[in-house]
């Protein structure tokens, strides 16, 4: 059998495109393209305009727009089959094409990752499904960066939270399903939350019922797992986005995070406006891309920035703390300027101007780069330094440090008097009830009344939907902020106790030179963070909650004073802790079939060798830029033994958050 692969991020990469492509090669000829608008995206990421027009693609178009054309006698679809909207507008598209064309058309309709039961209903209600090719696209994780695989799913966080909706977590299964077959079984599958539980459970039965075929089949092959756990993969660690709601309620203040709270950040990329970047280098704009663009002259005003590894600067400025992201840029720019001006040198030599025009080109990347990312934190600055930008830090600064949550109430009804964004007010009203264990009824009857009057009265269904999700709820009467019993079995996260024991405030923070994650918030460190340090670093994050702890064993595998040693794995060591976080704690095992011919195997591989481990870190419900950067930070600090690749539903921020609850329409008036 052979040796275990690595999670290769280019492997994925090559499989998704070459999935789509064959899918496309499918169906002969010309060819209309319909993508559903939120696939754009990761499909831009997989394959170039150029590459689908050398497979067929003549032009492409926007579900939602309803602006296809039957220029093309072949029309393909390819669209999420989970949303039922989605699939009748589809269904819809289809029957009016055939009505209003008199040419004979040929259908295909291939859903995004897998074909549903929901999708072929409402094609045969509305009269098509006989009418179309169907197929599926298995478009799974997408890596967005080497360390960073998405499935990029925009509406998780409302599907799981609001309406409920566990399709999130049957994908989320179904992709890490794929890695496992690929890396070799995962030996440990830790998580912590109701719907890391759901998850790793769908997991375990998903390698059973795949056991279970492979044994029934005619083949004695054991299955695709083989017998043995992965000698790559050492951790799957799932954190559900519910265990901590407050971590992508702050504002982020890493770079990469900044960009996402002013400009936002979807698919690697950004959209700012021409004139504070300048307008992007002249470049043949590809036919067929109008008919997606619908139209929209706002394409005019605003410039996409590619976000990513391939921009020669933005690696090394992302993670960084934006207090430090000046001096980074003006250092960058002394040095250009340095290498620029030595070509004058009177003593050069031929070979020195030849190495110098070798070098020409990535100068001038690095140049256009450096006016970008200056243009871009110059505005960021603006924001930064406001006064409504500084008083809201300032309150979830107290939150965070552990100030008593009703004390603000004052400053939030005066930011409501000054009408800032609705969405702000909410983020500040939620990080209240996380850390507080609920806002008490008085308070809550106050600040809705306050909203309605200044936002409007169908905000009584944004209230709603927050405390259905779990973002805003009241406090029960014997859970008071200082009860030190009140996050025991309360369904809620114990903040006042957790704060000192996973030290998840931290005074005296230098951003500078970061020893610690809680640099990616100015003193805060995520939780959902420190979770992952209570598997991979126990010691340090037990020197950090008590520096005077002492390093004497003891029976239990811990110090003296409980302190966990190298050798406890799992949770061990922090099972207290997580008593006092809301959600049920996952801790599975997975051995293969076979123990005795599983520890054979893995010998003859090497695998229980001192080679690179990986661990997987899997965020249900999304996860935000600062809390990568603090796990990239988190990397570093473990070196080059193991190493830590994140996987998420999506990208989320405390905008998109609390947007997914907000009432969008208005009452009507008479």
């Amino acid at each position: 059998m052979a040796p275990h692969a690595e999670i290769n991020p280019q492997d994925i990469t090559e499989r998704a495109r070459r999935d789509l492509l064959q899918l496309l090669e499918g169906v002969p000829g010309k060819k209309n393209l319909v993508i559903e608008k939120s696939l754009a995206g990761p499909i831009g990421l997989l394959v170039k305009f150029s590459t689908l027009q050398e497979y067929g693609v003549d032009k492409v178009f926007y579900v939602e727009n309803r602006n296809v054309d039957d220029s093309q006698r072949n029309i393909v679809f390819l669209a999420r089959g989970e949303k039922p909207k989605d699939v009748q507008l589809i269904a819809e598209q289809i029957s009016q094409i055939r009505q209003e064309s008199k040419t004979d058309h040929e259908f295909s309709v291939f859903w995004v990752p897998r074909r549903t039961l929901v999708s072929d209903r409402i094609l045969e209600e509305n009269g098509v499904l006989g009418e179309v090719t169907i197929g599926e696209c298995p478009l799974f994780l997408i890596p967005l960066e080497p360390d960073l695989l998405s499935l990029e799913l925009e509406d998780a966080f409302s599907d799981l939270y609001l309406r409920k909706d566990p399709t999130a977590i049957f994908l989320a299964a179904t992709a890490l399903m794929r890695l496992q077959k690929s890396t070799g079984l995962f030996p440990r599958i830790l998580g912590k939350g109701d719907n890391a539980k759901k998850l790793a459970d769908l997991l375990i039965r998903m390698r059973s019922e795949e056991e279970a075929s492979a044994s029934s089949a005619t083949s004695k092959s054991p299955s695709t797992f083989g017998l043995t756990p992965s000698a790559v993969v050492e951790n799957v660690i799932i954190i559900d986005r519910e265990v901590d709601f407050f971590t992508p309620l702050m504002t982020q203040l890493t770079y990469e995070g900044l960009i996402d709270e002013v400009f936002g950040v979807r698919h690697n990329q950004t959209e700012v406006d021409t004139s504070i970047v300048g307008a992007a280098p002249q470049q043949q704009k590809p036919q067929g891309a109008a008919g997606a663009a619908g139209g929209s002259t706002q394409a005019a005003t605003k410039r996409k920035i590619q976000l990513d590894s391939s921009d020669k600067l933005y690696p090394q400025l992302r993670d960084c703390n934006f207090a430090v992201v000046g001096p980074l840029l003006n250092r960058t720019a002394r040095r250009l300027q340095a290498d620029y001006e030595s070509r004058h040198k009177a003593d050069q030599s031929i070979s020195d101007l030849k190495t110098f025009v070798a070098k020409l080109p990535s100068y001038q990347a690095e140049q256009a780069s450096l006016k970008i990312h200056t243009s871009m934190a110059e505005e960021i600055m603006k924001t930064t330094r406001s006064e409504i930008f500084g008083r809201v830090l300032e309150v979830q600064q107290n939150f965070a440090a552990g100030a008593d949550p009703s004390s603000m109430n004052d400053n939030l009804e005066e930011l409501i008097a000054r009408d800032i964004p609705l969405s702000t007010i909410l983020r500040l009203l939620s990080l209240e009830s996380c850390v507080a264990g609920g806002i008490r009824a008085r308070d809550m009857e106050n600040l809705k009344r306050q909203i309605m009057y200044a936002y409007g009265h169908q905000h009584l269904l944004t209230f709603a939907a927050l405390e259905k999700m779990g973002l805003v709820t009241l406090r029960a009467s014997n859970t008071g902020y200082l009860n030190p019993m009140s996050g025991i079995n309360s369904g809620n996260t114990d903040y006042n106790s957790i704060r000192k024991t996973l030290k998840l405030f931290v005074d005296e923070v230098d951003e500078q030179d970061p020893t610690d994650i809680s640099y990616v918030f100015s003193g805060y460190a995520p939780l959902s963070v420190r979770l992952v340090q209570c598997v991979l670093q126990k010691q340090l994050l037990a020197r950090l909650s008590n520096p005077r702890s002492s390093s004497t064993p003891n029976a239990n595998g811990g110090a003296g004073n409980g302190t966990p040693t190298p050798q406890a794995t799992g949770w061990k060591g922090f099972e207290d802790v997580l008593a006092r976080i809301k959600g049920a704690t996952v801790d599975e095992v997975q051995k293969g079939s076979n123990a005795e011919a599983s520890q054979a195997r893995q010998t003859l591989r090497g695998g229980s060798g001192s080679g690179r481990k990986t661990t997987i870190v899997f965020f249900l419900g999304g996860v935000t830029f600062a809390e990568i950067a603090a796990l990239r930070f988190m990397g570093e600090q473990l070196g080059d033994k193991k190493k830590i690749v994140i996987a998420t539903t999506g990208i989320l921020s405390g905008d998109a958050a609390v947007e997914a609850a907000m009432e969008k329409r208005a009452f009507g008036r008479m």
